[in-house]
């Protein structure tokens, strides 16, 4: 079996994990401040069955708050998602490394060490993010894309690009979960997604 979960909260950091190359390239210029703010997880694809099965059953659009909180460009994220029914806050510790647009965090419940790649990003409408986890010991190997915008709809050009990312990476564009239009509010019960397809704007 592939690991209990891929990618949960709680967090620690720790050291910056040693992936086979090539790595995903980061975008030129990367500016963490203007990638700070309010972001909408618009649609998301993973080798972990586990993972990409809880996102099917449960597409409401997570909304992410990145902060800044250091100098050296190390940032939280809170999330409010849905779970069981119930929206839930989550907050997770991202650190910097020597390259603009890598983080790094642990999954301290699946063992996992994660590398983030912001790799295409307009500051004031989308973000193109490549993950790469190995959870310990196991040594099982995950990678995920996401879409994160700064609007709860997205353009069919931002679509296609994240698509263009997914086959690339060598993921299953069949595979990806476009999370449905709406945000939940945290302690309040959520209502049961009616769709998987984002709104085009």
């Amino acid at each position: 079996m592939r690991g209990v979960v891929c990618l949960l909260t709680l967090l620690v950091l720790k050291e910056v994990p040693v992936h086979p190359a090539p790595l995903p390239a980061a975008q030129d210029g990367f500016d963490v401040g203007s990638f700070m703010g309010r972001w909408y997880e618009a649609a998301v694809v993973s080798t972990c069955p586990h993972y990409m099965q809880r996102k099917r059953g449960n597409p409401v659009m997570v909304a992410m708050e990145l902060q800044q909180i250091s100098p050296e460009g190390n940032f939280t994220m809170t999330s409010s998602s849905s779970r069981n029914g119930l929206c839930m806050q989550t907050s997770t510790g991202y650190s910097s490394t020597d390259t603009p647009g890598r983080f790094f965090h642990h999954v301290a419940r699946s063992g996992a060490d994660v590398d983030s790649f912001v790799v295409h990003i307009n500051y004031s409408d989308f973000a193109l993010m490549i993950q790469l986890s190995t959870e310990k010991p196991s040594g099982t190997t995950t990678t995920m894309a996401k879409l994160f915008s700064r609007t709860q709809s997205v353009s069919p050009a931002v679509l296609h690009s994240f698509k263009s990312l997914v086959r690339q990476y060598g993921l299953s564009e069949a595979d990806i979960v476009n999370q449905s239009k709406g945000e939940c509010v945290p302690s309040e019960q959520v209502p049961k997604a009616i769709t998987t397809q984002p709104q085009v704007k």
